[in-house]
């Protein structure tokens, strides 16, 4: 999701109305461009959809005609509609990539974020045990071995967060 997106529901606001075809097929996009392979490189379309018994040209087709999708529309006319991908295209990508079918690629932005924050959680809540360093340095730990992308949206939670109670509490208050 889109930093903004994420902010907002941190927020508590709501999440720009979207299209669920642009979601799902912006979020298998993200899906390939950050959990790369052992080598570093993305995964082909050819190996995550031989994953689950589609063609390479049905993912590539799918993702390269909604970037390709004309955005006019004749005077009085209904705009025209791509097909979406169909439940077991978006069930074999989410277990190519998570293991098992979770709806995360349908799924409403703020479901959606709910489920990627729960590993984190997970891992903050199992390092809460230890009573020998301050929670903040417990998390900033656990939170170094995540990946890029996932400590720049883990930072902007942290940030968020500690907006949110300075607001709450006033500006008189000390850190």
């Amino acid at each position: 999701m889109p930093q903004d997106v994420v902010r907002a529901l941190l927020e508590g606001e709501d999440a720009p109305a979207e299209d669920i075809t642009e979601r799902i097929v912006s979020r298998m996009v993200h899906l390939r461009e950050t959990r790369l392979r052992a080598d570093g490189r993305r995964h082909s379309y050819d190996e995550i959809a031989s994953s689950f018994g589609a063609s390479r040209a049905s993912l590539s087709n799918l993702v390269n005609s909604r970037k390709k999708a004309p955005t006019e529309t004749v005077t009085g006319a209904r705009p025209s509609r791509l097909g979406g991908p169909l439940a077991s295209t978006q069930a074999g990508v989410e277990r190519f990539f998570f293991g098992e079918p979770n709806g995360w690629l349908s799924a409403e932005p703020a479901s959606a974020l709910n489920m990627a924050l729960q590993p984190v959680l997970r891992a903050l809540a199992a390092t809460a045990g230890e009573r020998s360093a301050e929670p903040r340095a417990v998390a900033l730990r656990t939170a170094a071995a995540l990946p890029d992308e996932k400590w720049k949206l883990l930072q902007g939670v942290i940030e968020s967060l500690e907006q949110q109670v300075r607001d709450e509490l006033g500006p008189d208050t000390s850190q």
